[in-house]
């Protein structure tokens, strides 16, 4: 009897053990931006250089502990540059899991888009026809709020407040002898 018990225990434990890792791996959409100014082809040599830029930032060579790459695929004017930008906080493995399911949403989520951005919980995937590594590009942001109460407790106001701007003098006198040491 108590083989039994131990049993349905384990077999419990492990069941839900593995559906929290399974809903803990998808990663959370919050928004994604494709713009429908320009379309490729499914055939076209552009959409044989997406497949190959996002098969190049999810492979796992990509540069996963430093949460940044970038790559190119192509001749202009199919060329295809890409990145993605992981979450400073996230592990590497947290990182990659993140790109690959944005790689693997990004054909359904926009489909034929030359362009797009994918904003995840834990990472960000771009891709684009134009040059997005040297140009600054304001098209497809994302702008959060919180929208919960601050404690209305008047001590860990001040206490934020206090700490805050004692932080950004720091900053501010640090930066000024940097700037001062670097004109010298």
């Amino acid at each position: 009897m108590s083989s039994l018990i131990s049993f349905n225990f384990l077999f419990l434990f492990s069941f839900l053990t593995s559906s929290f890792t399974a809903s803990a791996e998808d990663p959370y959409n919050l928004y994604n931006y494709c713009p429908k100014t320009t379309n490729y082809s499914s055939n076209s040599i552009y959409f044989t250089n997406l497949k190959t830029l996002l098969s190049s930032l999810s492979s796992r060579n990509a540069s996963y502990s430093t949460g940044f790459q970038n790559a190119t695929a192509g001749k202009a004017p199919d060329r295809v540059t890409g990145l993605f930008l992981c979450r400073g906080d996230v592990s590497p493995e947290v990182c990659r899991n993140c790109v690959a399911f944005s790689v693997n949403q990004t054909l359904n989520l926009c489909p034929k888009a030359r362009e797009a951005v994918f904003y995840y919980e834990q990472c960000i995937l771009r891709y684009s026809h134009k040059n997005i590594l040297a140009t600054l590009i304001y098209e497809g942001g994302l702008i959060m709020q919180n929208t919960n109460n601050i404690s209305s407790n008047q001590k860990q106001i001040d206490g934020f407040t206090s700490f805050v701007s004692s932080t950004m003098s720091e900053a501010a006198g640090k930066a000024a002898t940097v700037l001062e040491n670097y004109i010298r």
